[in-house]
């Protein structure tokens, strides 16, 4: 007599979430409030960042990882937004640089000294300015150095080269509607985007065009999201007509019909799915709610395998994802999430039970490392390549960045290329100059060729700076000659 396999084998059926002690927690943090279905945290193998409320503006906290217990409430902040902050991302090239976008329409680049934050960081290294309605959306290229996409309340998609910043591709009659996410495919040469209209679109922001679409690929009218898979396949959560939450799994080639769509309860809370490649899990975690769902994706019917459920007390307002590189190896944690409560953060990790000490082969294969696989100019010009792989068998461990690099081509006034944005900045921006300690003054690098040359590109660098410098002067003089008018009761 033969018997069936009822239970599918898979490492990573008996995965479970473990929150940490209390005092490993970051308590007293005030999460924003603010109405937009953003993770409002992100987090790297050196800080987790956190939207915060803020009067008079828009900001965030960075901390270092090892500042837990509890916050003070002078702790300096990340506060240069004149709007509440709705969206915010680590550059995954360089762990000290962060992009906001705010309800004040810019998205800004800051760069976070090593150790954190002393003082308050009012002045961005870059402003980029595009769009005419609030910016929901900030994501960064997995593979091109510097390269930035913005989406807003203005249906646009902006796509910007850091190192200059100039926008490289403005995409403004694809969306219709609100744009409620984008994602990019592994390599960066596509991105899916979910939108108010109901469809999800496969774009190429290079040619500027809709490669493919699904019209209601999920028919409620609540938000939905879209994320790419490993393989090119699209996974998607939503509502159905009858507001129950949904799970689908389509492929870019076939759109007609999902490979695999699943139910699963009728909450109302948007869901926002993270996906970890390496091992094929999707988690998927619900504004609002108080458990965590996770999901094998597998390359056999019916696709989408249910694996666990986490579950606490309190409801999440936001939820932060470390990249695998700073997990913990030794532990076989395969997941860490950063969950927010109302006026907390709080890790949960996530493990694969081993009685082995060794380091475990199966659950992490090589994964993306922090060095770009190519610089931005590279990649406009029709270069394609994955992310550079690096093995977490000796455990990874973040190394000292360098400062993100701007050489703004409107300055210099001349037409040689611009250098290659470097992993770091020397901006020659005049909020840079004041965070003098962060971000050198001028960076140049002396290449192969004549010393007269190397002189002559000192010289502009210099004569760019002045400029600078007199313009701010200017400025000043006209803001204080109308303090003082205002002083004197002239206005």
């Amino acid at each position: 007599m033969s018997f069936r396999k009822v239970v599918r084998q898979s490492k990573f059926r008996h995965v479970f979430g473990q929150p940490v002690k209390n005092d490993q927690c970051y308590d007293d943090i005030r999460v924003s409030r603010v109405t937009w279905d953003s993770t409002f945290c992100a987090v790297n193998p050196k800080f987790v960042a956190v939207i915060i409320e803020a009067s008079g503006g828009g900001a965030f906290m960075v901390l270092p990882l090892q500042k837990t217990g509890r916050i003070d409430k002078s702790y300096p902040t990340v506060c240069g937004h004149t709007g509440p902050v709705l969206d915010i991302d680590w550059c995954p090239h360089n762990d000290n640089v962060i992009a906001s976008g705010s309800e004040d329409c810019t998205v800004m680049v800051w760069q976070i000294p090593e150790n954190g934050l002393t003082l308050p960081l009012t002045e961005p290294v870059v402003v980029l300015e595009g769009h005419s309605k609030r910016v929901g959306i900030i994501t960064w290229h997995p593979t091109a150095r510097n390269v930035l996409l913005s989406a807003g309340c203005d249906n646009v998609v902006i796509v910007w080269n850091v190192g200059t910043t100039e926008e490289l591709y403005r995409l403004e009659d694809l969306h219709p509607d609100l744009i409620y996410n984008v994602s990019w495919n592994r390599d960066g040469s596509l991105f899916c985007s979910a939108c108010k209209d109901k469809s999800v679109r496969i774009i190429d922001p290079r040619r500027g065009q809709v490669v493919a679409e699904k019209e209601k690929a999920h028919e409620g009218a609540r938000p939905m999201r879209a994320i790419f898979l490993a393989d090119g396949k699209i996974f998607t959560t939503g509502f159905s007509r009858m507001s129950e939450r949904q799970l689908a799994l389509w492929d870019p080639e076939n759109l007609e019909e999902p490979m695999a769509l699943q139910e699963l309860d009728s909450s109302n809370g948007a869901l926002l799915p993270f996906y970890d490649p390496d091992t094929n899990v999707v988690y998927v975690c619900g504004k609002g709610d108080s458990s965590i769902r996770y999901f094998e994706i597998t390359a056999e019917a019916p696709y989408i395998h249910f694996l666990n459920t986490f579950t606490s007390k309190e409801p999440q307002r936001g939820m932060g994802w470390m990249p695998k590189r700073g997990l913990d190896v030794n532990k076989c944690e395969i997941a860490r999430f950063y969950k927010l409560h109302e006026r907390k953060c709080e890790p949960i990790i996530m493990t694969v039970p081993r009685k082995s000490d060794l380091f475990q082969d199966d659950l992490y294969p090589d994964t993306a490392g922090p060095e770009a696989t190519m610089e931005a100019e590279e990649w406009v010009a029709g270069k394609t390549a994955g992310p550079i792989l690096i093995s977490l068998r000796e455990a990874y461990v973040p190394t000292k960045q360098r400062d993100l690099k701007v050489s703004r081509r409107s300055l210099l006034q001349d037409s040689r290329p611009a250098a290659a944005p470097s992993a770091g900045l020397s901006a020659t921006h005049p909020s840079a100059m004041s965070q003098s300690a962060a971000t050198p003054a001028i960076s140049i690098s002396a290449a192969s060729g004549d010393g007269g040359q190397v002189i002559e590109e000192v010289l502009r660098e210099v004569a760019s700076l002045r400029m600078l410098v007199a313009a701010q002067g200017e400025r000043i003089g006209r803001l204080e000659e109308q303090l003082s008018r205002i002083e004197n009761g002239d206005v």
